[in-house]
């Protein structure tokens, strides 16, 4: 299917099914041209310098509410002041992000407390510009605020369902309950095309390899998540599908030719322009092709050359988290602030020294190494966002009604049903479905796999069950306990996470296949773990360890629901020769 023809399909399903959808906060109804410009610029004259720097910058706080002192060793430590509060303060912050290792996310009523708190901070300084407040909760693996919130199976789940509808369906909802808690952006879609399946990084975050098919669901997803006014993230650009390394942990270099970059990686990002994205979110990559020495976040060719300019992206561009050490071990916090500011990015996230950043930058300004025309272009797109979001008519949000969005029945329901679409049988010989006079079961995994919930599902349809836990990279005597476990099963369930980077998982999945009893594996992450293990006698996908993806995967896998996930993915041999399973492959009853 031509990717032309996916655009369509994925705008019909999301227009349909938005319409379907209850109401909620959308995007401010525009007034006339002039008097939205008009607006914009009265709020950036009035602003000094520091606060129009201030805006470039958004970090993350340590705590539960804005005056929560009980991280101010953290706070301290990182900013010099003791509350979240404080932090805004000081640097006049444009944004704030969320995690669960800051304090922030509690419980939802917690989070929307702590936004309404840091809005009544931002809006009662001299300028009066809201927050801009953030998290990444892409679904599956990345989700930083959980039950009783919605979580999400996750972006190759989405892809194995091929729906538009569910993409669109997950990203209205989604933005529903971040409203609801006072988060005005989020940091997703990923629509980075996993075509690397030793990407350590990346994997189930993106919706699969196709770039159609990403093109379809990501744009469906940035439609739907900024109509219910939340901004949209697409990230990581120019592509984090094709690399080997974590830019978390070092700089990844990919080196394949600008023709792969432009027919492959750079069309999803097109297409969530398209889409009318808030804003794209930088990749610490460098893209040989185009900057041989620079990683996105800080190339000029790649930031105002290909985005701004072959893209046309209008938007926000916000850099991923500056202390990563994909810049940290290359360049210092000050270098990378200025240089960042000048390949064309507008947002500085995370800097590792926040001092020094907005030091840097305040003297690059002063000193013209930044222009001041170029400054107020960078802070007139960040208020532009916020003005679209209606955040100048109210950024706050009602507390007591938070319950009644966030994790309620229609959303839970939703993302099962992604689940169930998505478990996807890729070999089956005579083992599934399964009843419940399967007899004697042994769930043989490890704790990343989540076995307890896997054990759970077969357990509730009546199965005897015992589950034996091994180590991530289980050693020879571990597995020989594990096989000893499964000696006298009838069944044996293997779940296992990453084994194609776990050498320990996939021989004890080989040995417990050596054994009488079938085995039925379970790869619950990376579709590819097969490749590993082929001898097994049955194998299904599920594309998360989540208990939403093991409750879908339960009905699927008792015939409850008739499978109908599809490969977002090859899965190539293990030795990388050749194609075992290839994609769109997926198996009936």
């Amino acid at each position: 299917m031509r990717r032309g023809r996916l655009r369509l399909v994925a705008l019909i399903a999301s227009a349909s099914l938005l319409l379907a959808l209850p109401a909620a906060a959308q995007t401010r109804p525009g007034p006339p041209v002039s008097a939205e410009r008009g607006f914009i610029e009265s709020t950036l004259n009035r602003m000094s310098l520091e606060e129009r720097v201030g805006q470039l910058f958004w970090t993350h706080v340590y705590g539960s509410s804005a005056d929560d002192t009980s991280m101010a060793a953290q706070n301290q430590a990182t900013y010099g002041v003791d509350t979240p509060a404080e932090v805004v303060e000081k640097y006049d912050l444009g944004g704030v992000i969320y995690f669960a290792w800051s304090g922030n996310v509690d419980s939802p009523e917690a989070v929307a407390t702590l936004s309404n708190g840091l809005q009544e901070v931002a809006t009662s300084s001299a300028s009066g510009v809201p927050l801009t407040l953030t998290i990444d909760q892409e679904g599956g693996l990345v989700q930083r605020i959980l039950e009783p919130a919605t979580v999400w199976p996750g972006n190759m789940a989405l892809g194995a369902t091929r729906s538009t509808e569910l993409a669109a369906a997950q990203g209205a909802m989604l933005a529903d309950e971040l409203r609801a808690v006072g988060i005005n952006a989020n940091f997703a879609p990923v629509v980075d095309v996993n075509t690397n399946p030793l990407n350590p990084v990346i994997g189930i975050r993106s919706y699969g390899e196709d770039p159609d098919l990403v093109s379809a669901l990501g744009g469906a997803s940035v439609t739907a998540m900024q109509s219910r006014g939340v901004s949209a993230t697409p990230k990581h650009f120019p592509g984090h599908g094709d690399t080997e390394v974590d830019s978390h942990y070092g700089l990844p270099i990919v080196t394949y030719d600008r023709s792969v970059l432009d027919e492959v990686h750079l069309p999803p990002f097109q297409a969530a322009i398209d889409a009318g994205a808030d804003m794209v979110m930088t990749a610490h990559v460098i893209i040989e092709a185009i900057d041989p020495d620079l990683p996105a976040t800080l190339s000029h060719d790649v930031l105002t050359g290909v985005l701004r300019g072959d893209l046309g992206f209008e938007g926000v561009i916000v850099t991923d988290a500056m202390e990563m050490q994909a810049i940290v071990d290359h360049w210092g916090a000050e270098e990378a602030a200025v240089m960042a500011l000048q390949a064309g990015a507008d947002v500085l996230l995370m800097p590792q020294d926040m001092d020094a950043a907005t030091a840097a930058v305040l003297e690059a300004v002063r000193s013209g190494e930044i222009a001041s025309k170029d400054l107020d272009a960078k802070v007139r797109r960040v208020l532009q966002v916020k003005y679209d979001r209606g955040l100048f008519d109210d950024p706050f949000v009602d507390e007591s009604a938070v319950g009644g969005v966030v994790g309620n029945e229609t959303h839970l329901e939703t993302a099962l049903e992604i689940s169930r679409r998505a478990a996807t049988v890729i070999h089956n010989d005579d083992v599934l479905p399964l009843d419940a006079g399967a007899g004697d079961v042994v769930v043989v995994g490890p704790a990343a796999a989540n076995v307890a919930d896997l054990s759970g599902e077969l357990q509730d349809r009546g199965l005897s069950v015992t589950t034996h836990t091994v180590a991530t990279n289980p050693n020879a005597s571990e597995r020989a306990a594990a096989v000893a476990a499964a000696s006298d099963a009838d069944l044996v369930v293997a779940a296992t996470w990453r084994a194609w980077a776990n050498p320990g998982q996939a021989q004890l999945a080989r040995d417990l296949a050596e054994g009488d009893a079938p085995v039925l594996a379970i790869g619950t992450r990376d579709a590819y773990d097969i490749a590993y293990y082929p001898q097994v006698d049955a194998y299904v996908a599920t594309y998360g360890t989540r208990a939403v993806n093991h409750a879908g995967a339960g009905e699927v896998l008792f015939g409850e629901t008739e499978p109908t996930g599809l490969l977002p993915v090859t899965i190539p041999t293990a030795d990388g020769s050749g194609v075992l399973y290839p994609f769109g492959h997926g198996l009936g009853y």
